[in-house]
């Protein structure tokens, strides 16, 4: 018998990503920040084409199981990374420099009692050199970082698939999707202003150093709909930062705005009791809009996160209703 599976990550720089000067493109349009990738993956060719990620990783693998052994395993049909590009645009004129690619690095397969761990490297650098500081001469370095994704894929002989992201550059986000191409999985925290520093050379997988990865949940369909909405409204969001183990709300506090989690790890806390930990893309706050703008949680940073905030009446309170029941986790 045959089994057979895949996962596949793409890296894209969300709104708010960039810090510094560097963000100075983005802001005059220059330089774009990406729309997020679709729910579900059909195909990775369309989206390059219309420079929808910077970077994709597919691993795929199969093993051959006989009277519950193990006896053959390899890596399956288009296993390998995907490089993107870099489109900039000044007024009328754009013009699109190509990423630079690295070898992928797939080293030899894991073989346990029942089953095999595959693992890929894919990345490169990205599409526009940038100057950055170094500690020697001349001190100035004009050199693209670099950015990649680190997949495993433990298939089982008993038919279990474990897809997994083991590892990936603090920079940009990435996205992780099951063999079905469904998205299963999100990286919760970027850390631009390490990895513009010090994403090169040795501090690579192609140097023997690799980043861990905090992979969060993903959100509902709707609340990656409404995202969009809330951050292309006619009013711009507030951007707000909040240290680890702040809070963004206490618990019967008055107030009836939005708030949009761009970046980090935020918990949800009822009565002083932890419920779940939530990562980018929730949309929260809903309940206070619609139930007398009183807050019916707290919410504590688990790292440092960022958070847009809007008015409540940016999105329709027919969607935030329809959110709102999804959202009564201290009632599960």
């Amino acid at each position: 018998m045959r089994i057979e599976s895949a996962v596949t990550s793409l890296s894209w720089i969300p709104s708010e990503a960039v810090k510094g000067m560097t963000k100075l493109p983005f802001e005059m349009g220059v330089a774009h920040y990406d729309q997020p990738p679709p729910d579900v993956l059909d195909g990775l060719d369309e989206l390059r084409a219309a420079d929808r990620f910077r970077f994709a990783n597919r691993l795929a693998a199969w093993i051959e199981v006989e009277d519950g052994r193990i006896v053959a395993h390899g890596l399956g049909d288009g296993a390998g990374g995907m490089i993107g590009a870099t489109t900039m645009r000044l007024g009328q004129r754009s013009a699109t420099f190509a990423a630079v690619s690295l070898p992928d690095l797939a080293p030899e397969p894991e073989v346990g009692e029942g089953w095999v761990r595959f693992t890929q490297t894919a990345g490169g650098r990205t599409g526009v050199p940038a100057p950055r500081r170094v500690r020697r001469p001349p001190f100035v370095q004009v050199s693209a970082p670099l950015a990649w994704s680190t997949l495993s894929l433990t298939l089982h002989a008993d038919g279990r698939v474990e897809p997994a992201l083991s590892g990936a550059s603090p920079f940009p986000r990435h996205w992780v999707y099951d063999h079905r191409g469904e998205l299963i999985g999100k990286t919760g925290v970027i850390d631009f202003k390490t990895w513009y520093r010090t994403a090169f050379g040795k501090h690579s997988p192609w140097g023997d150093e690799d980043s861990s990865a905090l992979v969060t949940a993903v959100g509902t369909a709707l609340e990656r709909k409404l995202s969009d909405q809330f951050m292309q409204g006619k009013a711009r969001p507030s951007i707000r930062k909040v240290r680890a183990g702040r809070t963004l709300v206490e618990q019967g506090d008055s107030g009836d705005s939005l708030f949009l989690l761009l970046d980090g790890v935020l918990r949800v806390e009822v009565d002083g009791e932890p419920l779940v930990e939530l990562g980018p893309g929730a949309l929260l706050g809903e309940r206070a809009a619609l139930e007398g703008g009183q807050r019916t949680s707290t919410l504590r940073a688990v790292t440092a996160c960022s958070v847009a905030s809007a008015p409540a009446d940016s999105i329709d309170r027919e969607a935030l209703v329809e959110l709102s029941t999804g959202h009564r986790r201290e009632e599960r």
